[in-house]
């Protein structure tokens, strides 16, 4: 095993180069473009990925990283990308998935810090085409960066449109559709969705999203979810899931009802997800999740275009990934916590669930598919790995730790080469010999 010390210096607004000159070429192939994948559905291709490993062994190489950030890795040909605030810099970084070295660091505003103990100034992920790199932090600011780490624009959308009021931090990534960069905004006060052109940063379309859910309800750290193939976007949060046309931002369809009872406190972190026409809402804390049917929505149905809902099922944190018939669940909370359950999209029906060991850990990351398995990350960096996912009756086939253990791990954990890339609170992990 390798390990590689990462030493961030960084200049003011400058792109820095550590040791080693940018390898890559403009339109990389791009195997992992956002946090929850191409699909955002959180599915690695492939069918052979590890599934035993631990600080001594298994791992191809260990980056210990400095600053503060929950960023997953996005991956672009021989680059991975994540941000981290750090000397009092919003930073995104390449670092190259082969060797681990850190290639550039890219300075793009004031870390704003953090507000609660899991959180920081970047906790979004970027996102990648191959041609650039597209970054968000909670400091409002949104930048696009080359591949070798220069900036080609950078705009502040709490300068354009005013402060941010979440009560936590920011964590909802940005999303690409066509030519744009969409980044929802979903708080207390002003909500809206925006959309820049990826070019140019030339201000595309902005709608306003205010749906008059009760106090911290109003607030959402989802991200919006890009059906290319419809040219539709959808957003989650304020007690509603609403459909909107990405050429113009027009909200096609909306359904509401999520919180019936106007709970206070019911503030989205999990996003939703998609397949075929069939958009998966987890809500309330983790005590509820919706499944609507996309068309049903736009042809104005509302609540009718519900498709299931389970009031004993769900996650707060965790996004459930979807891979072709099924739905997986990380359960987070207080009754359901490492409670991991397999649901049929169509019906909402329970397949099977596992029961991870109890502890007072959490989990703030999302599951994987990879292969035949799946992966859930503890906030302790124990990643489970439960399969095989086609036996009628997965269990726990191994657990297994690495030395960072402090809390809290929040990155998800993604597909690389046959490998994976595990961020910790303090390293970047390459899994795979």
């Amino acid at each position: 095993m390798r390990s590689f010390r990462i030493a961030f210096v960084l200049f003011a607004t400058a792109t820095v180069s550590l040791d080693a000159p940018s390898i890559a070429t403009a339109d990389d192939p791009v195997s992992w473009p956002q946090w929850r994948g191409g699909m955002q559905n959180g599915v690695a291709a492939g069918e052979s990925y590890p599934t035993k490993w631990g600080e001594k062994s298994g791992i191809a190489w260990k980056a210990d990283l400095s600053g503060l950030g929950g960023s997953t890795p996005v991956i672009a040909g021989s680059k991975a990308f994540l941000t981290a605030g750090t000397d009092g810099q919003n930073t995104l970084f390449a670092i190259d998935v082969q060797s681990g070295q850190t290639l550039w660091g890219t300075a793009l505003g004031t870390d704003r810090g953090n507000k609660h103990r899991k959180g920081g100034g970047s906790n979004p992920s970027a996102v990648t085409d191959g041609n650039a790199v597209y970054a968000y932090f909670r400091s409002g600011d949104l930048a696009c960066v080359d591949m070798d780490g220069n900036v080609r624009w950078q705009v502040n959308l709490q300068d354009e449109f005013g402060e941010d009021t979440l009560w936590w931090d920011l964590g909802s990534s940005p999303t690409l559709i066509n030519d744009l960069v969409v980044v929802a905004v979903m708080q207390t006060g002003p909500s809206y969705l925006v959309a820049y052109d990826r070019s140019t940063g030339d201000l595309a379309w902005k709608v306003d999203r205010q749906l008059g859910a009760p106090e911290e309800a109003a607030q959402s750290y989802a991200t919006p979810i890009a059906m290319e193939d419809r040219n539709l976007i959808a957003v989650m949060g304020a007690d509603h899931l609403t459909i909107h046309s990405a050429s113009d931002g027009r909200e096609l369809g909306r359904v509401g009802g999520f919180n019936p009872d106007q709970e206070k406190f019911f503030r989205s972190i999990a996003s939703p997800a998609v397949q075929g026409d069939l958009i998966v809402c987890p809500y309330s804390r983790g005590a509820s999740v919706t499944t609507c049917r996309i068309s049903d929505v736009i042809d104005g149905k509302g609540r009718d275009s519900i498709v299931w809902h389970r009031d004993d099922l769900g996650s707060d944190v965790p996004t459930p990934a979807i891979d072709g018939d099924r739905v997986y669940f990380a359960g987070d909370g207080k009754a359901s916590k490492g409670t991991v359950s397999a649901v049929e999209l169509e019906t909402g029906k329970t397949l099977w669930t596992v029961q991870l060991p109890k502890s007072r850990i959490g989990f703030s990351s999302s599951p994987l598919v990879a292969g035949n398995h799946l992966y859930v990350t503890g906030e302790d960096a124990t990643t489970y790995v439960i399969g095989p996912l086609d036996s009628d009756t997965p269990d726990v086939v191994q657990t297994n730790r690495v030395a960072d253990e402090e809390p809290y791990t929040v990155a998800s954990p993604v597909p690389v080469d046959g490998g994976l890339l595990q961020r910790t609170r303090h390293a970047l992990y390459r899994i795979g010999e």
